[in-house]
């Protein structure tokens, strides 16, 4: 993936982002307007269209990437010009202001275009790292598959605790019904785990917190500790090792929640800025047309 993006045939875009740079960094250089460099001069005229043309094309890659038929280039093209010409751009609409900002439409353009591929960078970032972590983390099997694992564990330890009396199957029945891992976005970017379970305690059954499956195997360890019989301790250490096997599962599945919710969170940053960033240019354009 970084090498396809990156260094797409042979850093094409780099190349082309520097020349276009470099170009717009030499006229701006040597061009003498008879008054102070802005976005008012031919020049800026010139710098703010070649800007407001890039903002729309950087924007239809969005489109684009869904067109899974389209033939106008390849999506590693795409993306790799969208990358380095993104970085470009930041270059070529600083020039065309002439470094004067202020408290205006036309800085807040500036300011949501600087958002826009700040979100962007970190989107290719974590898309160019966080697949590999992913499949490491699900061992090359798909989500699906650790989540059948799990539900043969739960299986197992029904057929277990069924054995051993009502109090241990209420606890597996309800570890089972009450296990959650990421309710809420913040809690996958967490990797939280908000499950809980029924136990006997002191005559009560109570609902408890059961993160990491601590107060179900806590409870297993004092019962098996309590037993006098060797078989009914045996079987307590069966199902013990059967619910720390879904520990070791459950924290593999709150990774992978975590490392998806990371893929997918600067989408929540990205296109509501770039909104912004649309509305705030045909403002800043407008008044440009109206009162320039």
């Amino acid at each position: 993936m970084n090498e396809s993006i990156l260094a797409f045939r042979k850093r094409r875009y780099l190349w082309i982002a520097l020349g276009g740079t470099a170009l717009a960094t030499l006229a701006y250089w040597f061009d003498d307007p008879q008054e102070p460099a802005n976005g008012g001069t031919a020049l800026g005229y010139a710098l703010g269209m070649i800007g407001a043309l890039l903002i729309l094309w950087l924007t239809w890659f969005g489109i684009r990437k869904r067109r899974y038929a389209s033939t106008v280039g390849t999506l590693q093209g795409w993306l790799s010009a969208h990358v380095y010409l993104g970085i470009a751009l930041i270059v070529i609409v600083m020039l065309h202001t002439g470094f004067q900002f202020g408290w205006n439409v036309h800085t807040l353009a500036f300011v949501l275009m600087t958002l826009v591929i700040l979100s962007g960078f970190f989107g290719v970032y974590v898309y160019m790292k966080y697949p590999e972590r992913i499949s490491e983390n699900r061992g090359g099997a798909p989500r699906a598959e650790l989540i059948d694992e799990l539900e043969d564990i739960d299986r197992r330890s029904t057929r277990v605790a069924e054995g051993l009396g009502a109090d241990f199957l209420e606890l597996v029945a309800s570890g089972v019904q009450r296990t959650q891992l990421g309710a809420t976005l913040w809690e996958r970017l967490k990797a939280h785990d908000s499950s809980q379970i029924l136990v006997r305690q002191d005559g009560q059954t109570k609902i408890v917190g059961n993160a990491g499956q601590e107060t179900a195997l806590d409870w297993l360890a004092e019962q098996q500790s309590i037993s006098r019989d060797a078989e009914t301790a045996a079987a307590i250490g069966e199902l013990s090792a059967l619910i720390r096997n879904k520990r070791r599962l459950l924290r593999r599945l709150g990774e992978d929640l975590k490392l998806q919710a990371t893929l997918e969170i600067w989408l929540y940053a990205h296109v509501p800025l770039t909104a912004g960033l649309l509305v705030a240019l045909f403002v800043h354009i407008l008044t440009v047309f109206l009162y320039w």
